[in-house]
């Protein structure tokens, strides 16, 4: 019993710790965007996307950037983009809760625009044959994800459990979704084990309120109650709750790890 104790008292110590760093990096853009209201707040495109117009290859990227409002503290919502060879367009999936019973939708927005006034980070980026390859798979995933009829922001299905679907269905899409993403962990009950987002390694998670994760990909995460508290050993850092990842971000496919300490970049992780 002191064991358990002790392991749960690091992790609230880890949960206050990145709450705090948290609140210090971006309560005051959450706050601000709550007083403007969702419709008044930015979407504009942020170039983070080779131009679609110019780049001849195919690309296939993912992107997530903090929720509106006071969720934006906890949790990201990711996308998924392509194009193939020659398309001179993105096509952008996600999932949203509101609006009408599908829930995955198709060209919601700009491929690359703001999320409601919070600028997105690139979690993925492959271009050339290798996504040219995956995008029939992804476009496969996409058809077969369970819960297109179905959304709950806590703990899940959500946007997140969408792009762990895809993650886990292709696994050279090379997804590593940081532990913000909440939702990416939710499991049915009668289904509690089975391959992480990035569809390497194993998982046990009981609809994303307690489980873990071990993978060459993600290194190790225990979820408990959705916060995921975690190290990642291919591109050391700490995976935490609130923060996302703390040392090198080693998410972009064949860019190997990127420095994330300066204070500018620890939000977007």
């Amino acid at each position: 019993m002191k064991l358990l104790y002790r392991i749960l008292l690091i992790f609230l110590l880890l949960v206050t710790a990145a709450a705090a760093i948290k609140w210090w990096q971006d309560g005051e853009r959450i706050a601000h965007a709550q007083t403007l209201g969702w419709y008044q707040l930015p979407r504009e495109a942020t170039n983070l996307l080779p131009a679609p117009e110019t780049t001849k290859d195919a690309v296939v990227a993912v992107l997530a950037a903090p929720t509106y409002g006071w969720r934006g503290y906890f949790a990201v919502h990711p996308w998924l983009v392509y194009k193939r060879a020659g398309e001179t367009t993105y096509t952008r999936h996600e999932v949203i809760g509101w609006g009408r019973t599908n829930v995955v939708r198709r060209n919601h927005a700009r491929a690359d625009g703001q999320w409601y006034g919070a600028t997105p980070k690139l979690l993925v980026l492959h271009r050339g044959p290798v996504a040219e390859n995956m995008i029939p798979d992804i476009e496969r995933a996409i058809a077969s994800y369970p819960y297109a009829q179905t959304y709950r922001s806590y703990p899940g299905p959500n946007s997140n459990t969408f792009l762990a679907h895809i993650g886990r269905s292709v696994p050279a899409l090379d997804l590593d979704l940081p532990p913000t993403a909440i939702g990416k962990d939710y499991r049915p009950l009668d289904d509690p084990f089975g391959s992480p987002p990035s569809g390497r390694g194993i998982q046990l998670s009981l609809e994303g309120l307690l489980g873990l994760i071990a993978s060459p990909q993600e290194g190790f995460e225990f979820n408990l109650l959705g916060l995921g508290v975690g190290v990642d050993f291919n591109c050391p850092a700490l995976r935490l709750p609130f923060v996302g990842r703390l040392g090198f971000d080693g998410t972009i496919a064949h860019n190997g790890c990127r420095d994330v300490y300066s204070i500018t970049e620890v939000e977007a992780s």
